[in-house]
């Protein structure tokens, strides 16, 4: 991902998360007003403010235990244009958007800076919000571990090992706080935010699993909600949740791979692959095959070795950006030779630890996984089968196969009942939100939405991977809240 992973929703339906079922706080009504201070950090935007708000560790009993959530503003530009608030709904789970007022903030056209308040946040259990860790040992927090790539002849039985290892890390170490993180939990706590923040509605740019978040936001709140943007959009499936997240590689990586192949056997390329387009599919699968028969010892990198499954999965963290295509390559040229480049920089495990506590909770909370080792040995076969180059990894058991807690609150149905206050932006060629998974989101919100497709690559379509067509529909939606009519193409 760039993130853990991306995800969904599933079944829906208590009283509770109906659309008017539940009375929106007034700014009176938040535990605590925002005491801005100067933030800490290097980078930053001088006029970054920051602040600690406190919202309850279980929504059941909202007079009980509190935990910190940490907010993050920058002012509207142009006070007397201002019109409120936009919440920089960050990707994950396991994602903050702490540092978004300075960073993607100031990517931001002039009118929207002008218009908003920049408003970002650590989600709850993100440090430096009350941190939730599992204390996991430094072999499972690689993403080949929290991604569960089965063994080279398609076992699983590895897979169900490590779950019930990190499950049972997460039940010692987690404490009640990962219990108590879901994307229920994460919209209730946006609706803190917005009342702290003194706001009647907020606007908001979920991205990734930020969609999500965002449209369970504008579901159980949607009188709250000013202008809404989804861009790259996961498939609110009310059932299954992250599980279709999950299976939506398949389709991600298949939408993507012809266009690092293209990119690969270009004539001039200094990391060119092969002659024709057609050869790098079989060259990355014999590879992948080699390597899961003879790894390569990698320094430096978790694993410590290059093996088929940590070629797939970089292959898969590549087609987030093609901007990052050059690497993948030069990893596949390397390994060719028996060799390996030096290991690339990853985060502090201390990061990781608490990124990937987040994620786990947020997984395994919002839907029961199945428990049975015949589902997923069933599902990978299938998958191997038909989508070799992610070797049956998207339908494998995460670590919520051993969860050892059952979701507590029901699920949310995204649906069309609310204001049509909603723009979602999306690539063609995403590799964790592949297109197809956008349409369901889109059809989820029928009227309430409209839909731009961007003739793109990449994950992260506004000001990114995206097209000036594309950028300019959202950049105006924001600023005077024009929306197109119907869903629209931009090239």
């Amino acid at each position: 991902m760039k993130e853990i992973t991306k995800s969904a929703a599933l079944i829906a339906a208590a009283s509770a998360v109906v659309f008017g079922a539940v009375t929106p706080l007034t700014a009176s009504a938040a535990d605590t007003s925002p005491r801005w201070s100067k933030c800490t950090g290097t980078g930053l935007d001088p006029r970054q403010q920051c602040a600690t708000l406190q919202v309850p560790l279980d929504y059941a009993r909202p007079g009980g235990p509190k935990i910190d959530l940490a907010v993050s503003r920058i002012p509207a530009e142009k006070p007397s244009a201002r019109r409120g608030a936009v919440l920089l709904i960050p990707g994950g789970p396991g994602g903050t958007s702490l540092n978004d007022p300075s960073g993607k903030g100031r990517r931001l056209p002039q009118e929207v800076r002008d218009t908003y308040d920049l408003i970002g946040y650590a989600p709850r259990g993100n440090a430096p919000s009350t941190p939730v860790t599992c204390g996991l040992d430094h072999a499972d927090l690689a993403l080949t571990a929290l991604r569960p790539w089965p063994a080279a002849d398609g076992s699983v039985t590895g897979n169900m090992t490590t779950a019930r290892r990190i499950s049972d890390a997460c039940a010692r170490t987690g404490g009640e706080l990962i219990r108590h993180i879901s994307t229920v939990d994460n919209a209730r706590d946006v609706d803190r935010i917005r009342a702290a923040l003194g706001e009647r509605r907020i606007s908001a740019w979920g991205v990734s699993y930020g969609t999500y978040v965002g449209a369970v936001y504008a579901q159980l709140f949607p009188q709250r909600t000013d202008r809404i943007v989804l861009d790259s959009n996961g498939n609110p499936d009310p059932v299954r949740a992250e599980r279709a997240w999950l299976e939506a590689y398949e389709t991600g990586v298949e939408d993507n791979f012809p266009e690092f192949a293209k990119w690969a056997s270009a004539p001039g390329n200094p990391y060119r692959l092969a002659n024709s387009a057609a050869e790098v599919r079989p060259l990355f699968l014999r590879l992948a095959a080699r390597l899961d028969r003879e790894p390569i010892p990698w320094p430096g990198a978790n694993p410590e070795e290059l093996n088929g499954n940590v070629l797939r999965q970089t292959m898969l963290n590549t087609f987030y950006d093609p901007d990052d295509y050059p690497a993948l390559a030069q990893l596949i040229l390397a390994a060719r030779k028996g060799t390996v480049p030096p290991a690339p920089a990853s985060p502090p495990d201390s990061a990781m630890q608490n990124l990937t506590a987040v994620a786990v909770g947020t997984i395994c909370n919002d839907v029961a996984w199945p428990r049975s080792t015949a589902v997923y040995e069933k599902g990978v076969a299938e998958s191997r089968a038909k989508y070799p180059l992610t070797a049956g990894m998207p339908r494998n058991a995460m670590v919520c196969a051993a969860w050892p807690w059952r979701p507590e609150q029901a699920p949310v149905r995204i649906t069309d009942r609310g204001p049509s206050n909603v723009l979602l932006i999306q690539d063609e060629r995403d590799v964790a939100t592949p297109l197809s998974s956008a349409r369901r989101m889109r059809e989820a919100f029928g009227r309430r939405a409209v839909m731009v497709t961007n003739d793109s690559t990449g994950h992260e379509a506004y000001l990114a991977n995206g097209t000036r067509c594309g950028d300019e529909t959202v950049s105006r939606f924001l600023a005077t809240g024009e929306r197109p009519g119907h869903d629209v193409h931009c090239e």
